[in-house]
């Protein structure tokens, strides 16, 4: 924590589930360095689906994206994921898991980056290996059309 980050809150997880789920959405999109298309709208379509949003209007969901860019572009996709991944309750881990999976396989192809970001996303969430493999097994055969 840097000198000032004790006065201004940066250095304060205050993140609640809505902003832990999309940002470990969004980290997985941005794990290789880029948001492909596909990774963007995999991430709207998601988000949209989840009843956790389904009272957000476009306004606070706006407000919710441009306080995870911030710690995106400052930290990085890993950064995100220390920041959002405690802030989600353990009914949601597994399917945000299974979500961060499905974007980074939407666009293809699996880089280096968006690997070891979801081998840390599995230790931050907790999810058991077996589960992690059922659920990485299911998501290629999802996006292999």
């Amino acid at each position: 924590m840097g000198l000032f980050d004790m006065f201004s809150g940066e250095g304060k997880n205050t993140f609640g589930p809505h902003e832990g789920f999309a940002g470990v959405l969004l980290a997985a999109a941005a794990a290789d360095g880029h948001i492909a298309e596909e990774e963007a709208r995999g991430l709207w379509s998601a988000i949209g689906r989840m009843k956790l949003f389904s009272n957000y209007t476009p306004e606070k969901f706006n407000r919710l994206m441009d306080t995870l860019l911030k710690v995106l572009k400052k930290g990085g996709p890993e950064a995100l994921v220390e920041k959002c991944a405690p802030a989600l309750p353990e009914r949601l881990r597994a399917p945000a898991f299974c979500n961060a999976v499905d974007i980074v396989l939407s666009d293809g192809s699996v880089e280096d980056e968006e690997k070891e970001l979801i081998e840390k996303l599995q230790a931050a969430l907790e999810v058991d290996d077996d589960e992690a493999k059922m659920i990485i097994q299911v998501m290629i055969i999802k996006n292999r059309g």
